[in-house]
């Protein structure tokens, strides 16, 4: 092929439900794949290790429906990475029951479906550790040792290309992924189709947001890739949206900490000497890019462990002096808790939202709060019960605070609610970690079954 075209209707499959008019409008452009990525760890650990997901069932199968309906109308081949937001075997398993339903639905002729799993036992990876063989820690973390290991409940390995080109060369028509590699969900099908991995990684780190590579902002809009051997172009389909040489540099340069380098299972992209022209109103192309092979094959390691039961508790104050002083009373209601607790074996989280609620201690501002805080208390115990109880002295002990210059017996705090509400469990990023394999399947393996009605004569 000269050149291959593949459309991106979302960036998190499921986090809010694609729009249809721009999706419609790249599928009437005639592309070879329609891709999509359905998973982050933006979303925190919590769902990792909890094996659900962050967004409504509804809005994955939503997604799902439109994508599956037009690439089987188009006869092109869908793909689906991450599924379910973490890529667990449930995950990716509930996505392979919701493509059979749809199928069965709409009746749909029969079509190849293809699936492959991600998580990995921690038994495995124990005896990789105890081999020698260490599994080396992501950003500024010590190797993984085994009681942090204990200390976690559920991993996934991240997949590169390599188990989506086994099932494009087996013939599958759609492919449901675990964890992956954003982009490698899309390098994947351009390196199947021969094209060079820097331009098939490239197209990938382009479209893996989809709309997010556009101006001006809009979420959930398609974007559509467009690969030859030598460029990428990559066009905004929605009518007010233009990929800009300054909108699809700064998503290049999104999300990591060397904003020239995206590393994937097996090697490393180089947009060190990207060159981005306006070809265009709503299309840039870009090329210098390059790939750099990994001396050494590493698969990346996401890990959660719980922590314990978690409630939130809210508070308002108003009063000039409490909110000068919220510091104080926020160590008042803490004292109280160990009181009540003793030192250890529970958490108390306060976030003050109206001065530094959101970058905490990074806030340059957190000198001059607003006028009115908000303080959201979370409380982390072993127990349901004793969680509930450790929120709610955290909360209302701040209505209790004594400060020196308060006289009367009102106090300063006002409770957005008088209970406190129940939230997920408590999880922590136990393994942020990669480990050497010497076979890019191995952690990875792969199914396939025929899916549909038969076509009657």
């Amino acid at each position: 092929m000269a050149s291959m075209k593949i459309i991106c209707p979302n960036g998190h499959l499921g986090f809010a439900p694609l729009k249809p008019g721009s999706f419609a409008l790249g599928v009437a452009a005639g592309p070879d794949f329609i891709a999509a990525d359905s998973g982050s760890d933006d979303i925190g650990p919590v769902p990792l290790g909890s094996d659900t997901c962050a967004s409504p069932r509804a809005w994955q199968e939503h997604d799902l429906e439109v994508m599956l309906l037009a690439a089987r109308r188009s006869g092109v081949p869908m793909i689906i990475g991450s599924a379910g937001d973490t890529g667990t075997n449930s995950r990716v398993d509930m996505y392979v029951a919701i493509i059979r339903e749809l199928a069965e639905r709409h009746g749909l002729a029969p079509f190849r479906l293809g699936w492959f799993y991600s998580e990995v036992d921690r038994e495995f990876v124990r005896a990789r550790i105890r081999s020698g063989s260490a599994v080396k820690g992501l950003d500024a973390r010590d190797d993984l040792d085994e009681s942090e290991l204990d200390a976690t409940d559920r991993i996934v390995a991240m997949a590169g290309v390599h188990p989506y080109m086994k099932l494009l060369a087996e013939g599958c028509d759609v492919i449901i992924g675990g964890r992956s590699s954003d982009s490698a969900i899309f390098a994947a099908a351009a390196m199947h189709r021969g094209f060079p991995e820097a331009q098939a990684y490239f197209l990938g780190k382009a479209l893996e947001c989809a709309s997010f590579c556009a101006e001006p902002y809009g979420a959930k809009e398609t974007v559509m890739g467009e690969i030859t051997r030598d460029h990428v172009d990559v066009t905004a389909m929605a009518p007010e949206q233009r990929c800009t040489v300054a909108s699809v540099a700064g998503h290049a340069m999104y999300e990591r900490s060397n904003p020239f380098h995206e590393f994937v299972a097996g090697g490393m992209l180089d947009m060190t000497d990207c060159h981005y022209e306006q070809l265009a109103e709503k299309t840039t192309r870009v090329t210098g890019m390059r790939f750099v092979p990994a001396q050494e094959f590493r698969v990346k390691l996401e890990g959660s462990g719980k922590v314990g039961e978690r409630f939130v508790g809210m508070a308002g104050i108003r009063d000039p002096y409490t909110i000068a002083n919220v510091d104080a009373v926020i160590e008042w209601a803490r004292q109280q808790t160990r009181e009540r607790f003793g030192p250890d074996g529970w958490e108390l989280h306060y976030n003050v939202f109206g001065r530094n609620g959101v970058m905490g201690d990074m806030e340059p501002l957190k000198d001059r709060p607003g006028h009115e805080l908000c303080v959201v208390v979370q409380g982390v115990a072993p127990t349901v019960e004793m969680a509930e109880e450790v929120t709610m002295t955290g909360t209302r002990q701040l209505f209790y605070a004594r400060l020196p210059d308060v006289k009367g017996t009102a106090g300063g705090v006002s409770f957005v609610l008088d209970e406190v509400l129940r939230a997920s469990p408590a999880y922590r990023w136990t393994v942020n970690h990669t480990m050497a394999v010497d076979d890019p399947l191995a952690l990875f393996p792969t199914h396939s079954a025929m899916v549909g009605e038969e076509v009657m004569a």
